[in-house]
């Protein structure tokens, strides 16, 4: 439901987010005034802020005021008497908008410049953010309308969108305690409200204790192994903070993956993984420790599921999501599981075997901080292949131009850069004319048009280096959702971002991206589309605006292009010489491609059932420490370590503060439905226009107007395999009419 109202108080299981569309007859718009908009650019309805004008002392004047305009819509819309579609559900689109405005601009800063002084204020704002959330969700008089509303005879007339789109509202209110008596939606109001508290909480002492670590290294000897693009970036970035120089270089390690990934993988130094390992054991540990802040969170929600009257969270979660049930997730993890488990203990067993070869003697079990270093190197003796060989061929620029090029040509778009400028925040300053206000020289800003058309469908931010003060991981947000051309009225475009911590330049190179790397430029790309092709006339229906456990189909899919000859044919170009990625590197890339398959799928099924078991069995586990819980439920998923680090739960950011609490099996569902869709575009041309016509029409565009079984058999013709994931990824055979 609605993003500051619903949503939050629903705190992400899955409802729509609700934005304006159509003016209220009944319940007229407040905005504000366009005097009052250049003194308050948080409120400012253009479409691209001033970034720079977006400072915590801004936000404590000008959030309040957008509550202040949201709370008299809402007021408007509960008084309407003689309800008709605009007034009502039309009108419930409309209003949070100012607030949503201003508060998901300050959140997009929490994300992409974090400060004390933010956090501080979103802080003291945050708790008069979730009352509004509530005063929507749980408003007799509000509910009282829209139940007036459903029962008029004008619904029937209603377009399928709206139709839909009233019944997704319906229901969402109904699974959220409408229905409930004023006691109880006055307990859930106070858990909405300790809930965000505690995320925030959560996401904090994640950020916070990974910045806490850092180590220098003065001997080049202690880094053998490691790659020369990343001893150009570790120097630089320790240079950066003034540790060596050109003539007496030093290197610096951080908790940020581009930093310490590699060290776990490449690392000669034995001693060093281990402290690097130790060190990563230590997020999410006091003096930041998660673990209290996750039994409050799991008590909160097991609580609000018995109010809402759902045998489990997880149950709530799912309700209208793919799965239906908890318990319908959980055994699509489980099956899951038992197919994998036969491959996965012979890749473990084959690890171990490996070490000891290497090392001479015999291995009962490997060391966690091995496990990367000795599969790399196993794959380098069975495949010839060095992942970092890559590297060359994959430079940010090329890849970001190929990545373009691809989807303008499967989606009949075109994707143009257009100019950008900084402006350091609180200087008083403005950008230049003709450039875009961005929040960090590193960002920068595009149009995406449809070429048949000639429209305008969206732009977005791009910004996928990492620093400080920056979350980690990678995502897509979307900061306003457009319209089709309406009503005589031109189309509205979308606005986005996609965010990242890739491996960034160093010195006089450009950024040389690993493969990891250009498969999540891809995927959060394939989010992005999905925001940016929605033709949704219904802006609570649109982009992403869909169940959970398919809201990563079009970004999973995306990474397919990365593996194929064709696609990697435009976007891998050696940075130097442009040649193109020679067929020899490419063949070992491909014959490796599977190598490890079956535990990488078992490190997700892993996490999908943890995250699925403390929520659906939490008077089972309630007084537990996280750590031991963990150990006692991935015992059969988890390989046979010397020793087990902290529950990864304690860093889990997704799960805690994010979207996909009682849903991360949602990345392995979506997976499924990814690797069985790709199989149309392998059958029929992976850079075909018509089939990337068929999948901009069926899927890109349509977002929750129609439910995502429908949305996948448009497409597809029929329903899903449920193996096409494990005969992708050589767990499972493929039949023996679809070998090659």
């Amino acid at each position: 439901m609605n993003k500051l109202a619903l949503a939050l108080c629903a705190f992400c299981i899955g409802n729509l987010p609700l934005h304006a569309e159509n003016a209220a007859k009944a319940a007229p718009a407040t905005s504000a005034k366009p005097d009052e908009t250049a003194k308050h650019p948080f409120l400012d309805e253009g479409l691209l802020p001033q970034w720079s004008k977006l400072t915590p002392e801004q936000a404590q004047i000008d959030i309040p005021i957008a509550l202040k305009l949201s709370r008299q819509r809402l007021e408007a819309l509960c008084s309407v008497t003689e309800p008709t579609y605009e007034n009502t559900f039309g009108a419930l689109e409309k209003v949070s908008e100012p607030l949503d405005r201003a508060w998901d601009r300050l959140q997009t800063l929490d994300s992409v410049r974090d400060n004390p002084k933010q956090r501080e204020v979103i802080t003291q704002l945050m708790p008069d953010i979730i009352r509004f959330g509530n005063s929507i969700a749980y408003n007799e008089k509000l509910w009282s309308v829209l139940k007036k509303a459903e029962q008029c005879e004008w619904m029937k007339n209603l377009s399928p969108t709206q139709k839909r789109f009233v019944t997704e509202t319906m229901d969402s209110f109904r699974d959220n305690g409408a229905d409930l008596p004023p006691d109880k939606k006055a307990r859930l109001a106070s858990i909405n409200e300790e809930l965000s508290t505690l995320s925030k909480q959560f996401s904090e002492n994640v950020l916070d204790s990974t910045n806490a670590w850092e180590l220098v290294i003065k001997d080049k000897k202690e880094l053998a192994g490691m790659p020369e693009s990343w001893m150009e970036t570790a120097q630089a970035a320790a240079a950066a903070k003034g540790h060596g120089d050109a003539k007496n270089p030093q290197w610096l390690v951080t908790l940020q993956y581009p930093s310490y990934g590699p060290i776990m993988k490449y690392a000669d130094n034995a001693a060093l993984r281990e402290k690097v390992w130790r060190a990563d054991n230590t997020v999410g540990q006091a003096p930041y420790d998660n673990a209290p802040i996750i039994a409050k969170i799991l008590a909160l929600r097991d609580e609000k599921a018995r109010l809402l009257g759902f045998k489990n969270y997880a149950d709530l979660t799912t309700v209208r999501r793919m799965a239906g049930s908890g318990a319908k997730a959980l055994s699509f993890i489980e099956n899951m599981h038992d197919k994998v488990k036969p491959k996965f203990l012979e890749e473990q067993k084959t690890l171990r075997q490996f070490k000891a070869k290497q090392t001479g003697k015999p291995v009962a079990k490997l060391d966690p901080w091995d496990r990367s270093y000795y599969a790399e190197k196993l794959r380098k003796e069975q495949y010839d292949f060095d992942a970092e060989a890559l590297r060359p061929y994959y430079s940010a620029e090329n890849v970001f131009k190929g990545m373009f090029d691809i989807y303008s040509k499967l989606y009949n778009i075109s994707i143009t850069e257009r100019p950008t400028s900084y402006i350091e925040p609180g200087s008083g300053k403005t950008a230049p004319q003709g450039t875009v206000e961005v929040w960090n020289d590193d960002v920068r800003f595009f149009d995406i048009k449809d070429n048949a058309t000639g429209e305008l469908l969206g732009s977005f931010y791009m910004d996928w280096y990492p620093r400080a003060t920056k979350r980690g991981g990678a995502w897509m947000s979307p900061f306003s959702h457009g319209l089709p051309a309406m009503n005589g009225q031109p189309r509205i475009p979308h606005i986005g971002s996609i965010n990242g911590n890739i491996t960034p330049p160093a010195g006089d190179q450009p950024a040389l991206l690993n493969h990891l790397d250009v498969e999540t430029v891809f995927h959060e790309f394939g989010h992005l589309l999905h925001l940016m092709l929605s033709d949704v006339d219904v802006k609570a229906l649109a982009g992403t605006s869909v169940a959970w456990d398919f809201v990563e189909l079009p970004s999973q899919i995306n990474e397919n292009w990365t593996w194929e000859r064709e696609p990697i044919d435009i976007f891998a170009r050696h940075y130097k010489t442009g040649e193109k990625l020679p067929d020899d590197l490419y063949k070992k890339m491909i014959a490796a491609r599977n190598f490890m398959s079956a535990s990488m799928a078992m490190a997700q099924c892993g996490v999908a059932k943890f995250d699925l078991e403390l929520h659906m069995n939490y008077d089972k586990y309630k007084g537990r420490g996280i750590d031991e819980i963990d150990s006692e439920v991935l015992a059969d998923y988890r390989p046979d370590y010397s020793e087990q680090g902290p529950s990864l739960m304690r860093s889990l950011t997704h799960v805690f503060s994010g979207g996909y609490s009682a849903g991360y099996y949602s990345y392995k569902w979506a997976e499924a439905l990814e690797a069985d869709a790709f199989s149309r575009f392998l059958k029929e041309g992976v850079l075909n226009p018509k089939v990337g016509a068929d999948f901009r029409r069926t899927i890109l565009s349509k977002g929750d107007s129609k439910p995502a079984a429908e949305l996948y058999r448009d497409f597809m013709g029929r329903d899903p395999n449920p193996d096409a994931l494990l005969i992708k990824t050589g767990i499972l055979p493929a039949p023996a009419d679809d070998k090659k």
